[in-house]
């Protein structure tokens, strides 16, 4: 009869180990991909910037297009399903933003941009809907959430259709705000994950 030593696992226990992940935490890439992007959309759309939509395309296509794109990718290698279908789809957003207003707005007539926008942002307000329990205003433990981005939904309409000027203003301090919440719950995730320790406090949410 084999005798049991201390600290040996008992024979049929259920002995887990700790996950080992083969990348880095990317929720802070997403996060900061997603802050910077909407924060200079948000103080186009507040300010009416001569010429401003043009370095917030670049952010669009390239920041907040690719980057969030490549950490949903990464999300899917951490196993991580919700962050993946988040970082990826609105990283594809972004992209698709980038298109629609660079290559088709321009080419379509004044009187049909309207319901060529709402083609174009209906699938997206129904999938930020239907995600709406997991889209909160933070992240949680270990940076691995995603601000709401619905204001992503509102930034493209701005500037495919002309709204009142203060619904634009209210829509673009909204953005700014969203953008500051996402640039804090970046640095949380890089900082907590660096010292290994939660040195900065994350947002409180739903359970996962």
């Amino acid at each position: 009869m084999h005798n049991h030593e201390p600290g040996e696992p008992l024979e049929g226990a259920d002995v887990r180990l700790p996950a080992l992940q083969s990348v880095a935490d990317p929720a802070p890439l997403g996060l900061a991909a997603f802050a910077m992007t909407t924060f200079a959309l948000s103080l186009i759309e507040r300010q009416h910037l001569a010429g401003g939509h043009l370095p917030a395309l670049a952010l669009a296509l390239v920041y907040g297009g690719f980057a969030q794109l490549l950490a949903g990718m990464w999300e899917f290698v951490r196993k991580n399903t919700f962050g993946a279908l988040a970082f990826t789809s609105y990283g594809a957003f972004w992209i698709s933003y980038y298109v629609f207003v660079k290559f088709l707005v321009g080419a379509l007539k004044p009187a049909l941009v309207p319901s060529a926008a709402g083609v174009f942002l209906l699938g997206w307000t129904i999938f930020t809907f239907y995600n709406a329990d997991r889209l909160n205003a933070g992240v949680g433990s270990g940076g691995r959430r995603v601000l709401r981005p619905d204001h992503h939904v509102r930034a493209a309409h701005h500037r495919c259709i002309q709204l009142n000027s203060t619904i634009t203003h209210i829509g673009g301090w909204a953005g700014i705000v969203t953008a500051a919440l996402a640039w804090y719950a970046s640095a949380a995730g890089v900082i907590n994950e660096t010292f290994k320790k939660a040195l900065v406090p994350v947002f409180p949410l739903a359970p996962r």
